[in-house]
């Protein structure tokens, strides 16, 4: 059991600290930055990239991509809804989203669907 303080607080261990965000900047020359772990396991923190390795998950797609610049994402969430039938970045909230997925439904259904979407759902 962990130690508390007088105030009741508890004491933090080594592997709950937190760390600052690593605030990555474009940049040709790619500076890495080596962070150690419990148990000697290492993970390297970006400072400055121009390329990475990114992941889709719910795709199971991995790239090695080149970063050109940072944009708004207006138009991936348009792709993503024509692809996907599905909008993000809205939160719902309770009754009104009941009405709002019905009416979204029909919408959804009359939109064209990825083979991928007609699969799962």
């Amino acid at each position: 059991m962990h130690k508390r303080h007088a105030t009741g607080g508890k004491q933090k261990r080594k592997y709950e600290l937190g760390r600052q965000p690593a605030n990555t900047k474009l940049d040709p020359k790619n500076s890495v930055r080596r962070i150690r772990f419990l148990c000697g396991n290492v993970k390297w923190g970006a400072l400055r990239l121009q390329t990475g390795n990114y992941s889709w998950g719910s795709e199971a797609i991995t790239r090695k991509t080149r970063i050109e610049d940072v944009v708004d994402p207006a138009p991936f969430k348009q792709w993503y809804l024509t692809q996907y039938g599905v909008e993000l970045g809205k939160k719902k909230k309770g009754a009104a989203a009941k009405e709002e997925t019905e009416e979204g439904e029909t919408a959804a259904q009359e939109t064209k669907k990825s083979n991928h979407v007609q699969k799962v759902g």
